[in-house]
């Protein structure tokens, strides 16, 4: 089975240095910031699907511009990359977010995938006129997929449930394909969520032991329910041609945060109700001493960025060999950024990428051969 690898559309701009936001904190570069304009994201979305990621995801929040809107737009910039959209689905109708990837599959030739996101920051929820607690969004998060999934198998469909009501719902269309939907959560109403209704669980990126532990507690559930699902992460990476300069790429964006900025983030992401974002903060402990909490796994992002917090660091047959470990545990797929994305994505395109498919774990998707001869001798 050929490893799946997704890019990151930086949709609160991007930079030579890490730019933070996210779960509630506000968007933060440490540097010049190249806004997120569609020409710079279609040049990084071309990019990647020329180099054979098949996907980029788009964040949701206050701190990013519109996930939808966004890639809608850029689709029309590129050929083949699919879109993993992330959104909220407090937020929208279920019937209309099913109508609305209806048409983005017809609009986009099929390449649309969607991140359901719960919201684990109740006080930017509330921004959104979103007041229900933590778990009551998980359960309204379970109705939302299920209308959903009915309507998109061409269903009629009456649910009357604790948070959501529709009567007589139908699709005059139905998308082709159906959008596979990628959901994470940390929480035990989260893994029943992802058990029932996820295609593909994503988890952030925790040393492989927890990451084990995750895979085996999700799988379990939706064993329960008769289902089977796939497993991806979400990493940043950091790959150079040796592990010296990888590592000094990494002190460079540490040294770019100035104490102020990692207290105010820090203080902010404490407020998270997310157990994902608890799990984060514990790998650091806000602390910028023993950041290699794995070989080649490195904490430091998540000082100043809320949500994925952690980088693989080192060569590209390090970084390679950590992939093989991941996968091995069960990961599929891969969401992967680095900062700047445009330039961090060549380099794991053209180091990481042909390394793996030497080891037959990686194809390029419409240029079999391109990742075999790719690798300088």
């Amino acid at each position: 089975m050929s490893l799946t690898f997704h890019w990151f559309l930086p949709t609160n701009g991007d930079s030579r240095h890490v730019v933070g936001g996210g779960h509630g904190t506000p968007a933060t570069a440490f540097g010049r910031n190249r806004p997120p304009t569609v020409a710079y994201l279609s040049q990084i979305a071309r990019a990647a699907e020329d180099l054979g990621f098949v996907g980029a995801l788009t964040p949701t929040g206050a701190w990013c511009e519109d996930a939808w809107l966004t890639t809608a737009m850029v689709s029309q910039h590129t050929e083949r990359l699919k879109f993993l959209v992330a959104f909220r689905p407090g937020f929208v109708s279920p019937t209309l977010a099913a109508q609305m990837a209806s048409t983005f599959q017809r609009q986009s030739g099929g390449r649309l995938l969607l991140n359901v996101v719960t919201g684990g920051e109740s006080h930017e929820q509330r921004a959104y006129g979103d007041f229900l607690d933590k778990d009551a969004r998980y359960r309204r998060t379970g109705e939302f997929l299920q209308i959903v999934r009915e309507l998109w198998q061409g269903k009629t469909v009456d649910l009357s449930g604790e948070h959501l009501r529709v009567e007589d719902a139908t699709l005059a269309r139905l998308p082709d394909p159906v959008p596979e939907v990628y959901f994470g959560g940390s929480s035990p109403i989260a893994g029943e969520v992802a058990a029932r209704h996820a295609d593909v669980y994503l988890t952030w990126g925790e040393p492989p032991a927890a990451v084990a532990e995750k895979i085996a507690w999700v799988r379990a559930l939706a064993e329960k329910e008769g289902r089977s699902i796939r497993f991806g992460i979400r990493l940043h990476v950091i790959t150079r041609d040796t592990a010296e300069q990888a590592w000094a790429e990494a002190r460079r964006l540490l040294d770019g945060f100035d104490a102020e900025t990692v207290r105010a983030v820090q203080a902010g992401l404490a407020r998270s109700a997310s157990e994902g974002q608890r799990r984060m903060l514990a790998l650091h402990g806000g602390s910028r001493d023993d950041l290699e909490i794995h070989p080649n796994l490195w904490a430091g992002i998540g000082l100043v960025r809320g949500g994925a917090g952690t980088a693989l660091v080192g060569s590209h047959d390090e970084v390679a060999e950590r992939i093989v470990e991941y996968h091995r545990l069960g990961i599929d797929e891969f969401v992967l950024s680095g900062y700047p994305h445009l330039e961090e994505a060549y380099w794991f395109g053209e180091g990481v990428l042909p390394r793996l498919a030497e080891q037959g774990l990686w194809t390029h998707p419409v240029r079999p051969e391109a990742g075999k001869t790719a690798r300088p001798s």
